[in-house]
């Protein structure tokens, strides 16, 4: 029975670190004003039919703190990356010279900034719901298992435990977005 109970607890644990991972990935993806290749991650270009990355049919570079420039392995590859750019709305309009895409990202205004903390502090709240649902999960388990033998008191630490877990993420939740948060306002 204690072997199940730490099942649960290590599961959880590992969950609640991959929800982490997770919203880390997001936030990357969030420009705070500096090129970054990641902020393209996730866009997909049709690639002969197939939904394909940008980063695999193509170059990905930062030309400098400003730009990124997007080589294309095949030319003919230009036209349907520039439209998964515009389509995915990051905000950026690719300049397409027939060699090459260059993505200027333009200096962040006040309004702007503001709006991409709101978008970081969305992504926070997404984590913060995985790691609660993360709990409610493990407690159930914990339950099911006070069902099937587990002593109460053995349970009542085991949720005690599943708090403190949930409590220590939530809190790294709030330190990467506040990390965010202040990279994003700072000018």
């Amino acid at each position: 029975m204690q072997d199940d109970l730490n099942l649960v607890l290590d599961d959880a644990q590992e969950t609640m670190d991959k929800a982490i991972s997770h919203l880390e990935v997001e936030l990357t993806k969030i420009r705070a004003g500096k090129a970054n290749p990641q902020i393209l991650d996730g866009i997909t270009v049709d690639y002969y039919g197939a939904a394909t990355l940008i980063n695999q049919v193509a170059n990905i570079s930062v030309a400098d703190a400003r730009t990124l420039t997007i080589q294309p392995w095949e030319k003919n590859m230009l036209q349907p990356i520039e439209r998964a750019i515009i389509a995915s709305n990051i905000g950026l309009n690719p300049q397409n010279d027939g060699l090459i895409i260059r993505l200027f990202l333009p200096p962040l205004t006040e309004e702007r900034r503001k709006e991409l903390v709101k978008r970081v502090n969305g992504e926070g709240e997404q984590g913060k719901v995985a790691i609660r649902n993360i709990r409610r999960d493990a407690i159930e388990a914990i339950k099911k298992l006070q069902k099937d033998g587990l002593s109460e008191d053995t349970a009542k630490d085991a949720e005690a435990n599943v708090q403190q877990l949930t409590d220590k993420y939530i809190l790294l939740v709030d330190k990467h977005c506040a990390a965010k948060d202040k990279e994003i306002m700072s000018i």
